[in-house]
Order: structure tokens, then C-alpha cells, then sequence
């Protein structure tokens, strides 16, 4: 059952099960909290919170996001990561927890590491999936300025057509087709909240100075399939001075942790039970 809460004037969306940790998992761009639920499932003895980001799923985008810092769509709303760390911070005052170990996927874990800019000491320990913290480079700029004029000229279904297929890996594809058809029911953004995002994500700061000050524990997942992030770019998480567990999955692509949830929940329980010891 969905709760809810606020944050800027904005009405946010979010789901709590289990108990025991609290771990916050932040979802990639364009699925919802859902994507997270078959690896909650097979990962237990956690308390999974689990939020709809700012614009998708059933959390509103609100109406103040600050237009312009985009050149390339200087008309853009610009959905921050700075706005949706503000967001994670009043979600965690909302539910008056002081720290929780946090894992997030793709923006997700763009989030994280403003998270870490932000409120080092509320966070135990952070997991990475399919995340990286490179900024945009020229080529993705290049794209999310075609991706905010396709969806101004022709909405979001081409593009997240494009996306349902060209994120998940192939091998799931194989394995499991109804996959695709799965996750393109969870990519229901609006097309102004889907600009927003593309906008925000081209405006994403470079953490790779940030990296070498996580100082709690950091584990990532990379998949061997993924177009969208490499495993060479994820390996930088191993400059981490906590300390960084890696993994690579060969056969999964951007969305791992819904293409392998049992997998992916196996390696997270694990080191998960790191911090306690």
C-alpha cells in the first residue's frame, strides 16, 4: 500500500515492508518503486523503504523545478539531483529515521552520491547498481537533447519503447520475454516529467571526487549487458576509501536487480550483514 509524504510543495509516493535494517532503494529512470520488488522478495530481514522519485510512479513532480540549466533545452524544467537528495532527506525526516544504508540503480545512484554531498552521516553504507559517477559526456548530452525534442514532438511512447528493449539486457530478453512488456508497464511518466528528467540528468555534477570520500561501505553491481553504463566506468567505486565490494554480472543489463533478483539480492544480503559485524 502506497504512503505518502512531502517535500517542497510536491506529494511523494512510497512503500514500506519488512523489518529489521532500514534500506532506502532508490529506482531507476523511467520504471517506479516496483522495479526494486522481486529482489525485496528474495532479499528479507530488512526494512525495504521504498520510494517513487519526484515524477514518477504515483509521486507528483510538483510545479516550481527551475527552468534553464540546460543549454541545449534552455526552455527545460530541470529535475536536480540535488531535488531528489532534498526529497530522500524529508522522506527519512518523515519517518524520523537518523541513517539507513541506501542502494540505488542508475539515477538512483546518481542520487546517492548527492546524498553523500549532502548527509554523510545518515547514510551506513551505499549500493550501487548499474550506476556510475561519470558526468554526461558529449554524445549523452547530444541524446538527452534529442530525447527532449522527440518527447515534445511526439510524447513518451517511442522513447520508452526504445528504452524497454535497449536497457534490458538480452539475455533476459532470451530467458524471459514478457520482461520487456513488464517493465514498459512501470514507464508511465508524463511527458513534461520526462523532459524534466532527461534535463536533469545531462545536468548531473561529476562525483568522481566524491567517490574518494565515501567513507563507509560501498558496494556496485555492473552488468556485462548494460548499454547504458560499462563496467569500466563502475569500477571507480573502488576508490572508495570505505571500502568497495564489485561485482560483475555478465549476462545483465541496466536493470540487473529486476533481470536477477535473486542473484543480485544473494550478493546485497551478504554484505549487507558486513556492517553489523
Amino acid at each position: 500500500m502506497n504512503r505518502w509524504y512531502e517535500s517542497d510543495g510536491a506529494r511523494l509516493s512510497y512503500r514500506e515492508t519488512g523489518a529489521g535494517m532500514p534500506v532506502v532503494l532508490l529506482h531507476p529512470t523511467p520504471l517506479d518503486h516496483d522495479y526494486w520488488r522481486p529482489l525485496i522478495e528474495d532479499l528479507g530481514g530488512v526494512r525495504a523503504i521504498v520510494p517513487d522519485l519526484r515524477g514518477h510512479g504515483q509521486s507528483e513532480l510538483g510545479r516550481n523545478l527551475p527552468v534553464g540549466g540546460f543549454a541545449r533545452a534552455p526552455d527545460a524544467p530541470v529535475l536536480t539531483m540535488g531535488q531528489l537528495a532534498a526529497d530522500v532527506i524529508a522522506l527519512l525526516n518523515h519517518l524520523e529515521l537518523p541513517e539507513a544504508v541506501f542502494a540505488g540503480c542508475s539515477i538512483g545512484g546518481y542520487v546517492l552520491l548527492e546524498l553523500w554531498r549532502r548527509v554523510p552521516e545518515r547514510m551506513q553504507a551505499l549500493a550501487f547498481v548499474c550506476s556510475k559517477a561519470q558526468p554526461d559526456a558529449e554524445a549523452n548530452l547530444a541524446k538527452r537533447a534529442a530525447n527532449i525534442s522527440q518527447i515534445r514532438a511526439g510524447g513518451t511512447s517511442a522513447l520508452f519503447d526504445g528504452m524497454a528493449h535497449t536497457l534490458i539486457g538480452p539475455t533476459a530478453r532470451e530467458r524471459r520475454p514478457k520482461i520487456v512488456g513488464e517493465l514498459r508497464a512501470r514507464m508511465t511518466l508524463t511527458a513534461e516529467a520526462a523532459v524534466a528528467v532527461q534535463a536533469g540528468l545531462a545536468m548531473r555534477p561529476d562525483s568522481l571526487a566524491t567517490v574518494t570520500m565515501i567513507d563507509a561501505p560501498v558496494f556496485a553491481i555492473a552488468g556485462g549487458e548494460d548499454s547504458a553504463v560499462t563496467p569500466a566506468e563502475m569500477e571507480v567505486f573502488q576508490a572508495a576509501p570505505g571500502g568497495c565490494e564489485f561485482h560483475l554480472l555478465p549476462d545483465a543489463g541496466h536493470f540487473a536487480a529486476y533481470e536477477q533478483p535473486r542473484k543480485v539480492a544473494a550478493l546485497l544480503a551478504e554484505w549487507l550483514r558486513q556492517p553489523e559485524s
